[in-house]
């Protein structure tokens, strides 16, 4: 954020030099002419890759500069007025002040009805937002719907008179670790600015910034930086896969260190009907928080080695009503304090939960008022509870 700027929540390093477009050596040719030689050295610029069925292959055609020019004019460049109340000091007798600031961001067109995705922080609390088109020219965005929980928002503009370039939405569920990608995107305000790198990691899982957590992320080491937020991570074939969110500073303050998180596109087109009809999402709520039972937890004597360990159940929940039992004696393992004593879910509807994640994706895959069967283990003796979900508390992270 530059002075009260949204744009990432950190930013991130440098791109592969040959993805980034590194020309490289394409052929040479040597003429004999008597006594003389000479060389002339062709040069082209190296190929990202080249996609089939969404997985990539060798032998692409398709370069950085291929992607800039096709996909860059459905990149825009967006401007929020935002308004923040500040602390009340003992000079504004109590009363709250509104502080104003300018947010900056990126986002990408999606179709030719002037539909527009980017990250709901860049958004956050704006009275105004401008979105800036690659024409340079500035038209007024509405914001249709947002989602903090996944840090992904819905603007449009009126579409009339404008020269818009949608992007292909792809999807991240064949993505593999090494395939490369661009970023385009305003990082400090440098309109349309490209970064190359590869996927470096999958399934991350980050923090929305009301706090719930976001799973599936990609990881990338394609440079990002504050004003990339809302900007769209590109596979080779030029399909969005993600949208850029998030980086890891490595305590170096706001400087790419080569980590960065992109939401993934499923995620966005998953929730695309909900902000569109109403302006907002509603997801399952169960009430827990748990712990994953593994071998860390070895030294506990815990009834059993699979599961999750249910710390806290939410007063008035789903999981209070049908009776989830919570722990009630602190321990302290190492530098973790958990709770014993608690349920061990092991199960919803039947399929088997490992992990906390488990459990979060179970319960998320969800709609509000869903009935769920919840298997757990308690007192060495395994039962099966029923629960009727609700919609999910727009701050807490469980269950």
């Amino acid at each position: 954020m530059e002075g009260m700027t949204k744009s990432l929540v950190v930013p991130l390093a440098v791109g592969s030099a040959l993805l980034g477009g590194v020309i490289a050596a394409a052929g040479v040719a040597v003429l004999d002419l008597g006594a003389q030689t000479t060389v002339r050295t062709v040069v082209q610029q190296a190929p990202l890759g080249q996609a089939d069925g969404g997985r990539l292959q060798a032998g692409a055609t398709m370069t950085a500069r291929d992607l800039y020019k096709r996909d860059s004019p459905g990149v825009v460049f967006i401007r929020a007025d935002v308004v923040s109340q500040a602390q009340p000091s003992p000079f504004d007798f109590g009363m709250p002040q509104a502080q104003r600031g300018t947010a900056t961001g990126s986002g990408f067109v999606i179709d030719d009805g002037g539909d527009i995705l980017t990250n709901a922080h860049v958004v956050d609390g704006a009275v105004k937002v401008t979105v800036q088109l690659a024409d340079k020219q500035v038209v007024d965005a509405r914001v249709i719907g947002k989602d903090v929980s996944s840090d992904i928002a819905l603007l449009k503009v009126d579409p009339d008179g404008l020269n818009l370039t949608p992007l292909a939405l792809g999807s991240a569920k064949d993505v593999q670790v090494g395939d490369p990608v661009i970023a385009i995107g305003n990082p400090f305000g440098l309109d349309r600015t490209l970064t190359t790198g590869v996927v470096s990691a999958l399934q991350r899982r980050i923090s929305a910034p009301n706090n719930v957590g976001i799973d599936n992320v990609i990881q990338t080491d394609a440079a990002i930086n504050p004003g990339n937020s809302g900007g769209p991570l590109i596979d080779a074939a030029g399909r969005v896969i993600g949208i850029n969110s998030q980086i890891e500073t490595g305590g170096s303050g706001n400087g790419s260190v080569g980590i960065g998180f992109a939401v993934p596109i499923d995620t966005a087109k998953d929730i695309l009907p909900q902000l569109k009809t109403n302006g907002k999402v509603q997801r399952a709520y169960l009430g827990v928080s748990s712990l994953t039972i593994d071998g860390s937890l070895k030294a506990l004597n815990l009834p059993t080695r699979t599961g999750v360990l249910v710390q806290t159940v939410q007063a008035g929940s789903p999981a209070a009503k049908a009776g989830v039992r919570a722990g009630a004696q602190s321990a302290q393992l190492g530098e973790t304090y958990l709770v014993l004593g608690g349920d061990v879910i092991q199960a919803v509807d039947g399929k088997a939960v490992m992990t906390s994640d488990d459990l979060s994706s179970a319960i998320s895959r969800h709609k509000p008022g869903d009935e769920v069967q919840i298997t757990l283990l308690r007192d060495g003796r395994r039962q099966t509870l029923s629960a009727k979900l609700a919609s999910r508390p727009n701050a807490v992270d469980v269950g």
